[in-house]
């Protein structure tokens, strides 16, 4: 019987792997390289980020792919008749889809490690290769058209040249100064670096005049560095792209900060009314201590949904396979594919929509994503239930 169960298991590792480099291969190439090569990142750009996209967007190929590797396989023994054979032999159905159970636990468990270090780790790694990406197009850019205006942002830079190692030469900058009053700039050359952490590309002017309109004197600069901020476009932080250690320190920070907001509140409230400043009570002030008790709420419940999310989103590997051997069992004479769209077809249906409204739900509020986002994987323990009963008695 055990060598029945290596056999299976054997076949399933071989399936899964197979299935899950042909499926994570065709949605990088397909999605994020042409998402990449969109945004201007060049061959050399994308190269480096690979290493980083494969692993992020693992936790989310492999339950789909553990899936159909369990119906490949098990659909194939049944269509052989070598379960048929097993149970005349009286063997149990169960100990022939244990070998899935034991690969379902241990792929939930790399994917909850993949969602909760890997994802970040990538995702961070990708964020600073797009930053340092930025620096070389914001220089070509100044070498190309010898121009960057950005009016929303208020700055524009015109230069004559730009050396190799990054020097402005003969470069005219307008900006907005601290009093919001537009100031023209001319250097004889400058110096650029680049603040990746905050985003700026940072100019020390050597040599540089300049006027500010409506104002007779003339400024004359030397050393002084002037920050710009780069068009960098890239994705704020999420709670998914961090570990659930620097999720749960957000929270206790934005639960102290509750506690502190309400009880500056109710300091200035008390105080208003002794004094019979009643006006105050309707002020901007009180105001803000409001917003930003719905605003920590708001983000306490959501980093509260993705924590539990990914417990629930590793777990779905054990029940597709409590789902998907039975299924593949009773359906022995069908195609092994079309075993797998009618299993997945339903997943596809109820269990992905369920869990986006579960999530939705515990981020609103409207439940507790304790017990809701584990909705979807108990719809699936009951399906599946009723499934492996009709393989063990027929």
């Amino acid at each position: 019987m055990k060598l029945l169960q290596r056999y299976i298991l054997g076949e399933l590792l071989r399936v899964f792997a197979l299935l899950l480099i042909v499926l994570t291969v065709l949605l990088v190439f397909v999605g994020v390289l042409r998402e990449a090569a969109d945004q201007g990142m060049g061959a050399k750009q994308i190269l480096q980020i690979l290493p980083y996209v494969v692993p992020s967007m693992l936790p989310f190929t492999i339950p789909a792919t553990l899936l159909l590797a369990v119906t490949v396989v098990y659909g194939r023994l049944a269509g052989d008749l070598e379960v048929t054979a097993a149970k005349a032999a009286g063997v149990n159905p169960l100990r022939l889809l244990m070998p899935a159970f034991v690969l379902g636990i241990v792929l939930a468990f790399a994917s909850f490690g993949l969602t909760n270090y890997a994802i970040p780790w990538a995702m961070g790694n990708i964020e600073r290769i797009v930053t340092q990406a930025m620096e070389e197009i914001f220089l070509d850019l100044l070498r190309s058209q010898h121009t960057i205006s950005e009016p929303e942002k208020g700055y524009s830079i015109t230069v004559g040249d730009v050396s190799p190692t990054g020097v402005l030469i003969d470069a005219t900058f307008r900006y907005r100064n601290g009093n919001h009053e537009q100031v023209t700039m001319r250097a004889s050359y400058a110096k650029i670096s680049f603040d990746l952490e905050n985003k700026q590309a940072l100019i020390e002017l050597k040599n540089a005049r300049g006027r500010v309109p409506g104002r007779d004197t003339e400024m004359m600069l030397d050393g002084q560095v002037i920050p710009f901020p780069m068009d960098l476009q890239l994705t704020k932080p999420k709670p998914r792209y961090m570990t659930i250690d620097s999720i749960r320190k957000k929270l206790h920070e934005f639960e102290s900060g509750i506690v502190t907001n309400k009880l500056q509140r109710n300091q200035e409230a008390a105080m208003a009314m002794l004094t019979g400043d009643f006006q105050h009570l309707a002020s901007e002030q009180m105001k803000e201590y409001a917003g930003y008790t719905k605003f920590a709420n708001g983000r306490r419940r959501r980093f509260e949904t993705e924590i539990h999310s990914r417990y629930a989103m590793a777990g779905s590997c054990l029940f597709f396979t409590f789902l998907g051997g039975p299924f593949a069992v009773l359906q022995a004479r069908r195609q092994f594919i079309t075993s797998f769209i009618m299993c997945f077809l339903p997943i596809l249906l109820v269990y992905y929509p369920v869990m986006f409204l579960m999530a939705n739900l515990g981020k609103s509020g409207s439940v507790d994503p304790t017990w809701a986002m584990w909705v979807p994987n108990a719809i699936l323990a009951v399906a599946a239930t009723v499934v492996l009963k009709k393989v063990i008695q027929h």
